[in-house]
């Protein structure tokens, strides 16, 4: 059966009651290969069965995603992970710290996972992820299969944080939407490799550089110095990676110390900055300079303000320390030249 639906998608909330009725409308549209959206405690997730190819190719023609970037795939447990990686004492002791949450961790593929080649871009690694939403887990674990699921939106576009966002992205390309609300960290999730005897961040995310050291007992390994898809093959390694990525239709200015005629701002902290008065629309990431709050956000501040027909979006300075890593990581990407 085709991954995608036919017709709008069934949007099903899960404060009504109707939680069991979600999870089984997810379970049978993703056994059928058809596209779910799922809620996770990131970003909302498209997600198919991993092991169906076709299913997983319905991703990549929904997103417009090329094909050299491999997926996520997402399980219940740690159990259900090592049947489809090989977990070596690092891997295990980060699994072990930080699942059910917002860590992917990239790992040597187990020869006889059936997670589709084309969902790992058809490397011998796999990344995989249990999330910390309650919902996904349940669904997951009915389904028995992991499930591929990266943000639920065209590629290269701001990731959704709420089942409407899901909505006026993808539309009829996703048979079921399941809504359980805004997504409460708001940026990916942190993506390291453990493959041989490194360690390394291949993107900076829900889980900080330095709360993964303090579990490793020591420095991560240096991350990959290029996000470019053709620059090497490490950063094939992980989704996310290329440069011009997260991107709204208005060009965006980092570190923006004052606001410049036709541009829209994303404020962060209490201190206004320079023409803020005259900004064609504001939205601020959080008055109190709240990094956590901040990134709950992010995607959701710029999503408004790219609809406001500004054709430029002013950034003040984020810090980069803890999630601010992230956030100025997915701001660069917004930010970056596109071809």
């Amino acid at each position: 059966m085709s991954a995608f639906a036919s017709s709008a998608p069934r949007l099903i909330s899960t404060d009504d009651g109707s939680r069991a009725a979600a999870i089984a409308a997810a379970v049978e549209a993703l056994g059928a290969g058809r596209l779910v959206a799922l809620p996770t405690e990131t970003v909302y997730g498209l997600g198919a069965d991993a092991t169906d190819g076709t299913a997983v190719a319905g991703i990549y023609a929904a997103k417009g995603r090329p094909s050299i970037n491999p997926l996520i795939s997402h399980v219940p447990d740690l159990a259900a992970a090592e049947t489809h990686g090989r977990f070596d004492a690092d891997a295990r002791r980060l699994a072990q710290a930080f699942w059910p949450g917002p860590l992917t961790l990239v790992v040597p593929k187990q020869p006889g996972s059936p997670i589709s080649d084309l969902a790992t871009a058809g490397l011998d690694s796999v990344g995989l992820r249990v999330p910390a939403n309650a919902v996904t887990r349940a669904v997951l674990a009915g389904l028995g299969r992991p499930v591929a699921a990266p943000s639920a939106n065209r590629s290269g576009r701001i990731s959704p944080t709420t089942a409407a966002d899901v909505v006026a992205e993808l539309g009829a390309k996703v048979a079921v939407v399941v809504d359980d609300g805004p997504c409460p960290v708001g940026v990916e999730s942190t993506i390291v490799a453990c493959l041989g005897d490194d360690v390394r961040l291949l993107r900076p995310g829900g889980v900080s550089r330095a709360e993964i050291e303090a579990v490793l007992g020591r420095p991560l390994d240096a991350s990959p110095s290029g996000h470019d898809a053709d620059a090497s093959d490490e950063v094939l390694l992980a989704p996310g990676m290329m440069t011009s990525h997260y991107a709204p239709e208005a060009a965006v200015r980092l570190d923006a110390r004052e606001v410049r005629a036709g541009e829209a701002l994303l404020a962060f902290g209490p201190e206004p900055i320079a023409g803020q008065d005259q900004a064609v629309a504001v939205e601020t990431l959080s008055a109190t300079g709240d990094l956590t709050e901040a990134a709950a956000n992010l995607f959701g501040a710029l999503r408004r303000l790219d609809s406001s027909g500004a054709a430029a979006i002013a950034v003040m300075p984020i810090p980069a320390e803890g999630l601010g890593e992230a956030i100025r990581d997915r701001l660069a990407r917004a930010a970056a030249p596109r071809g």
